[in-house]
C-alpha cells in the first residue's frame, strides 16, 4: 500500500512513539494522516501574551504562462533502475501531490486524469481519486487508460507499481526530494519525462530566483544568535508526538529560513524520535515549527503546551509557534518559496 515520503520515513519512529504513549507521552484532540492537509495553512507566532498571527495562501498552483508541447517519444531513466520510454502525455497520474503539482505548474495540468490524496490544490480537487489512505490503487489507475504514470521511490505498495508496469504503462519513478538543493533536479526528472525541458528550465529559473528573493529579504540579526526551530510532528488522534532531527526534512527549509534546526543541532541524526521533556530540554528550541493539521490535532497552541517538556521549552514559554499547511511543507517544489515565506514571516514576527 502506497505512503507518502513523510509517512514512509515515520513508521519506525511512530511504532516507537506509541509505545512511549503508554508511559505517558498521551494527549489528545483530532487529526489526520499525515500529508493530507488543505494547502495554505495557518501560523501563530508571539509571546505569550499577543495575539495569534494568521496567515493564509491560496490553495492554487501558478503554472508557467502558455501551455508547452511534449516533445515525444523520450526515454528516460526511472529512479528504480528500469530505463522507460514515454511516446505520450495525453493522459499523466502523478502518485503524490509534490508530483502533481510540478505537472500543473509546467503547465499540463489539462492532461492529468487523476490525483492522489496529497494533491489538495484546487486545480486538482475535481480529478478522480487513485489512492486508499496514501495507498495507490492500482485498478483505480488502469482503469483511466494512462498513458503515463509518474511515481516516487516512496510509492507504493510495490505489487500496485508492478501490477501497472506489467500492464504495459509507462511508469517513470522519480527520487524523493529532501532539501532545497533537490528541487531542480526534481522538476528536471518530471519535465524530462514529459519531454518539455524547456518549460522544465524556465520553472527552475523562476523558483530558484523566488526562493532567493525570499532569502533575500530575511531580517538582519545585527549581531544576535540565530533561532533554534524544533520540527515536530504531531498527530493527537493517535497520540503521537515526534521530534524531527537530521533527516526529517525540515532541516534544510529551517536553515534557508536564517535558523537553526534545534533537533539536528541536539545530535538527532535519525528522521523522527519520540518527543520526551529531556529531547526537548537539549533542544531548547526558540521555536517550534509543525504542520497545520497536526498543531489542530492538538488542540492549538494551548494543546501544545500540554505535551510534556514543550512548556519548558523558551518557544513553549513564548507560545512561539510557525505552522505551515501539511500537503506543502516538504514537497521541494514550484511552491517552496511561498512555504519559506510563511516561515520567515511567522518566525520572525514582532521582531523576534
Amino acid at each position: 500500500m502506497r505512503r507518502s515520503r513523510l509517512a514512509s520515513a515515520l513508521l519506525p519512529a511512530l511504532a516507537l512513539a506509541l509505545t512511549a504513549t503508554v508511559t505517558g507521552c498521551g494527549g489528545g484532540g483530532g487529526g489526520d494522516g499525515a500529508g493530507d492537509g488543505r494547502l495554505g495553512g495557518t501560523g501563530t507566532s508571539g509571546g505569550g501574551k499577543s495575539a495569534a498571527t494568521t496567515t493564509a495562501t491560496a490553495d492554487r498552483v501558478e503554472p508557467l504562462p502558455g501551455i508547452p508541447k511534449p516533445r515525444l517519444p523520450v526515454t528516460v531513466d526511472s529512479a528504480d533502475g528500469h530505463e522507460v520510454t514515454v511516446a505520450s502525455a495525453d493522459r499523466i497520474v502523478p502518485l503524490t501531490g509534490s508530483l502533481s503539482e510540478i505537472v500543473f505548474t509546467l503547465g499540463l495540468g489539462e492532461r492529468v486524469v487523476a490525483r492522489d490524496i496529497t494533491a489538495t490544490f484546487e486545480q486538482a480537487a475535481d480529478l478522480p481519486l487513485v489512492t486508499r489512505a496514501h495507498d495507490v490503487s492500482a485498478e483505480g489507475v488502469l482503469s483511466l487508460k494512462p498513458t503515463l504514470v509518474i511515481a516516487d521511490t516512496t510509492t507504493g505498495p510495490a505489487e500496485a507499481i508492478g501490477q501497472i508496469r506489467d500492464a504495459g504503462i509507462p511508469l517513470v519513478v522519480v527520487a524523493p526530494a529532501k532539501s532545497l538543493a533537490d528541487v531542480d533536479a526534481r522538476i528536471d526528472a518530471v519535465a524530462g519525462a514529459l519531454g518539455v525541458e524547456a518549460a522544465g528550465a524556465r520553472l527552475k529559473e523562476r523558483t530558484d530566483a523566488r526562493i532567493a528573493a525570499v532569502q533575500k529579504d530575511i531580517p538582519a540579526r545585527e549581531g544576535r544568535r540565530k533561532p533554534r526551530v524544533a520540527f515536530l510532528y504531531l498527530r493527537g488522534s493517535a497520540s503521537v508526538y515526534l521530534l524531527g532531527g537530521a533527516d526529517s526534512g525540515a532541516s534544510s527549509l529551517l536553515e534557508a529560513a536564517g535558523a537553526v534546526d534545534a533537533g539536528k543541532e541536539s545530535g538527532l541524526r535519525k528522521d523522527f524520535t519520540a518527543i520526551t521533556s529531556e529531547a526537548l530540554a537539549k533542544a531548547a528550541p526558540d521555536a517550534i515549527l509543525v504542520m497545520t493539521k497536526g498543531l489542530e490535532s492538538v488542540g492549538g497552541p494551548d494543546g501544545l503546551v500540554k505535551i510534556p517538556g514543550v512548556a519548558e521549552t523558551p518557544a513553549g514559554m513564548d507560545r512561539r509557534v510557525v505552522s505551515v499547511d501539511d500537503g506543502v511543507l516538504l514537497n521541494y517544489g514550484p511552491r517552496t518559496d511561498e512555504v519559506l515565506k510563511s516561515i520567515v514571516e511567522q518566525l520572525y514576527a514582532n521582531g523576534k
